[in-house]
Order: C-alpha cells, then structure tokens, then sequence
C-alpha cells in the first residue's frame, strides 16, 4: 500500500466499487427472475432478492417509511465519508477503507431509489442453513471496514511499543 493515497484514488476507487455494484445488479435484474437462484457450487447459488430493509433483513416488514430513512442515512454518511477522506491527514489505508464503504453505501441508495428496495444475489450457504444474501455494495463496504480495522491495529501497535521504551 503506497504510504500516501491521493483523494482523486480513493474517489475513483468508491466510483469503481459504485459502479460495478450498479452493473452487476443490473445484470441480475435482467437476467435473473426474481426469488430464482442458481446454484453454482454446493455452497453457492446465485439468485435474485429485493432487501427493503437494511442488512440482514433488518426493518424489511416494516411498512414502507424504511425507504426513505435508509436513503437520508446513506447520503448523510456519503457526505460524512466525502470529508473524511478529503482530511489531510487521513492515512492512505483509511481512504482506501472510506473509499469502499462510500461506494458500498451509494450502491445501496441508488437501488433504493431506483427499485425501493437493495438487489441481493450472492447466496452461501450450507445444506439448509443460508447467510443472508448480499450484493457488491455490501463487499465494498465490508471490505471497507476491514481495511480500517486493519489500519486501527497497525496505527496502535507503533505507539504501543513506543511507551513500553520509555522509563
């Protein structure tokens, strides 16, 4: 990892991960039926689900106000993950991070507004029992996540060692 990410690359790369969730989900919407599932492996299905809650189906049956109250919460931590990777002193590990779960979020908004609901196709699975289905959005901002974790234990490990030196 470059010790110095330029805000120009973390935005370009939540535009990648915005734009192949867009793509990919489109892709699903065309081709996919909707609730039919492909299984791939004995692990894995692709398939076609509407989420018109958050993750894991949560608030899903709650009558339809959800819509607008997951796309305001996901604009407002767009513009909050905007400013915080124009910071300058945001590390490159941490844009990377704001970078994907940016472009996870505004995935997961455009379906809202487009649809009203998040396309989920990613199915695993094991005999009978399944994760909740997923998308792209949802792997960008996990991955996201990972990478400030990541960034997190690195930052803290240096200043850990420092104060076990001093007398």
């Amino acid at each position: 990892m470059p010790r110095n990410l330029p805000v120009r690359g973390a935005l370009s790369i939540a535009l990648g991960v915005l734009l192949a969730d867009i793509a990919t989900k489109a892709a699903v919407v065309a081709f996919i039926p909707l609730r039919v599932y492909h299984p791939l492996t004995p692990w894995f299905n692709l398939g076609h689900w509407l989420n018109p809650g958050a993750a894991f189906s949560f608030l899903a049956q709650a009558g339809g106000w959800q819509r607008g109250f997951f796309i305001a919460i996901g604009l407002a931590a767009s513009i909050f993950l905007c400013w915080l990777i124009t910071r300058p002193n945001t590390t490159a590990l941490e844009r990377v991070g704001y970078a994907g779960i940016l472009g996870g979020a505004l995935g997961n908004v455009v379906d809202r507004i487009v649809r009203g609901a998040v396309v989920d196709w990613l199915d695993f699975h094991w005999e009978d029992w399944h994760w909740p289905a997923f998308n792209l959005a949802d792997v960008g901002i996990t991955l996201g996540a990972a990478a400030l974790v990541l960034g997190s234990i690195r930052s803290a490990r240096p200043s850990a060692a420092r104060s076990e030196m001093r007398p």
